[in-house]
């Protein structure tokens, strides 16, 4: 990766690195059978095609890390621990489908939503359970992948077992908040805001920002200071974009993120939003029909309202610019007593003004 090379090369680069992982996989399941195989190709065309966000931020980070560029060999192994945290974002993501019991992403068909419509229309309940059996099943072998590609990595032994303990607290993490999300959900714990904040600081900022911020400084051979920095930057960070994530859902423009409009209140999804809404004089009007999936448009629109007024919605626009100035201020301090370099320093500023803007 020489420092000249564009933010085009290290995507396309990415993507093929990717896709060659996944037509490996599929050459390897012949031996299995014909639906084996066309398990793991239609995972590939889930897995790729997307934004690579964390990837990415772990490329870039690596190269403001590398003033002086990387050898090919370098490139290449930053390449591979890259597309390992693109499997692993992906096993989550199946995993947390089955969970929700979701047939959509994004208003497509996910992998379940697939597989379940190979069998026509409208699913039996054994092709469901036999969907959202094989999502769990493949996103357990992308949990191995990922575990295994760290395991293998071309590196010295203390860059090897920094990034295994790096991934290994990712995953316990990462499932920690899984748990506790679940359990929000389903009225097993008291949704507060700081439990509410601790589970999307676990489940979405460790593996989506911290894991990447901290495998680039590994790489990079940077001081244990600097991982910690990165680390704290990577959670402000997360929670900022897990925060924005939630506002968007609720507030944003649909036809922009993608995303099903609404389908958080119809969830019933415990966030930042709603826990604020909890402790104001509105909750009684809205909890009426928060949570029921026949949440009409006319609805959740008049219920959107009612969380703006109650001022839910600057509440957590609040919260967004308060994580993100305490990163800026972790990021000040590692600046001043030289722990990173102003180059990194430009790459982490970009990435916050990129989560401030978001409307997708």
């Amino acid at each position: 990766m020489s420092a000249t090379a564009t933010v085009e090369d290290l995507g396309t680069r990415i993507e093929e690195a990717l896709r060659l992982r996944f037509a490996e996989r599929a050459a390897a399941a012949e031996r299995y059978g014909t639906d084996f195989v066309a398990l793991w190709q239609t995972a590939a065309e889930h897995a790729t095609g997307g934004k690579l966000l964390r990837p990415r931020l772990l490329l870039d980070l690596l190269r403001a890390l590398s003033p002086h560029g990387l050898s090919k060999d370098e490139t290449q192994r930053a390449i591979g621990i890259a597309v390992d945290v693109e499997m692993l974002h992906f096993a989550f993501l199946l995993h947390d489908d089955v969970i929700d019991g979701d047939l959509l992403r994004r208003r497509r068909p996910n992998l379940i939503g697939t597989l379940a419509q190979r069998h026509g229309a409208d699913p039996s309940e054994p092709v469901l359970h036999w969907a959202r059996s094989s999502a769990i099943l493949l996103g357990d072998l992308l949990l191995t992948s990922a575990t295994l590609g760290f395991a293998r990595v071309d590196a010295s032994t203390d860059t090897r077992d920094r990034l295994l303990a790096l991934l290994e607290h990712t995953i316990l993490e990462t499932v920690a908040g899984e748990h506790a999300d679940v359990a929000l959900s389903d009225g097993v714990i008291t949704p507060d805001l700081r439990t509410i904040l601790a589970t999307s600081a676990h489940k979405t900022a460790t593996y989506s920002f911290v894991l990447p911020l901290r495998a680039a400084a590994v790489l990079a051979g940077a001081a244990p200071a600097a991982e910690e920095h990165l680390a704290a930057i990577g959670g402000h960070l997360g929670l900022a974009y897990q925060l924005q994530d939630d506002l968007l859902s609720v507030f944003g423009d649909a036809d922009r993120h993608g995303k099903d409009p609404f389908s958080d209140l119809r969830e019933g999804k415990e966030t930042a939003i709603v826990a604020y809404a909890r402790m104001t004089g509105h909750w009684p009007s809205i909890e009426l029909r928060f949570g029921t999936a026949d949440l009409t448009p006319s609805e959740a629109t008049d219920m959107r309202d009612r969380l703006r007024e109650c001022g839910a919605e600057d509440f957590v626009r609040g919260l967004v610019q308060e994580q993100l100035a305490a990163a800026s201020t972790v990021l000040a301090e590692a600046e001043a007593d030289g722990t990173l370099p102003p180059a990194v320093a430009h790459t982490i500023l970009q990435l916050a003004s990129r989560i401030e803007g978001r409307s997708e």
